[in-house]
């Protein structure tokens, strides 16, 4: 799975593509390395993100319609939270919704439930969105998102979508610890045993390859400490 977020605030490449003929370029160049699905965000997840506005939702869609496209012979995914861009990326052609709220919202679901859509359900954080970034707590985090996921994808079942068109993530770096993201890691044989596909999405996840902008200020604040 390649990542081409058409978003001025994503993770590391936010802005880079909201030219379309740039972002083409860039999906058609991870098609070409080997990528099987090019999911698309048109809403950033993370920490501090503004909400998407209608112009992101527009992108989203553009990006989908173009990119889904038999000349191009590149599978989408949409990654969005919102049931009217879902509805509007499954027009287009999209091959999956990758959703991280799990498709919990009114109508999530019903957009997904027609014959050619896959839906990837991940588990982010169930409490505030502040306290996810404060202070994550889980009992058994393997446990909980585990049943978790296994309960969305049954509702998704129960509403029409077909068991073998839903994969699960367990959505690493999004309210969890280190120690969270880390057992998650070791268990994800827990997770397979589902029967449900799984998605690991770790590239360029903070914990998995160290925050350095972190400690890059931590050896700045002990440089300016440091006697002359």
């Amino acid at each position: 799975m390649g990542i081409l977020n058409v978003t001025p605030d994503s993770f590391s490449d936010g802005g880079r593509y909201l030219d379309q003929e740039r972002a083409l370029a860039h999906a058609r160049q991870m098609r070409d390395d080997g990528a099987d699905l090019i999911d698309i965000g048109g809403e950033s997840s993370r920490p501090g993100a503004l909400p998407v506005t209608e112009d992101g939702r527009a992108r989203a869609r553009h990006a989908a319609r173009r990119y889904a496209s038999r000349r191009e012979g590149i599978a989408i995914a949409v990654d969005t939270r919102k049931p009217a861009v879902m509805r509007a990326a499954v027009a287009a052609g999209a091959a999956m919704i990758n959703d991280i709220a799990a498709l919990t919202a009114p109508g999530a679901i019903e957009a997904c439930a027609g014959d050619a859509t896959s839906a990837c359900a991940s588990c982010t954080c169930r409490a505030s969105r502040r306290r996810c970034r404060t202070a994550p707590s889980y009992d058994d985090v393997v446990v909980e998102v585990r049943d978790f996921l296994v309960t969305r994808a049954a509702a998704c079942v129960d509403a029409g979508i077909a068991r073998e068109r839903i994969a699960l993530d367990p959505g690493f770096g999004f309210g969890k610890t280190l120690a969270h993201n880390l057992a998650l890691l070791r268990s994800l044989g827990t997770l397979a045993a589902t029967g449900y596909p799984v998605v690991a999405g770790l590239s360029r996840k903070a914990f998995a390859r160290g925050d350095h902008r972190a400690k890059r200020r931590r050896a700045d604040a002990r440089e300016s400490l440091r006697p002359p």
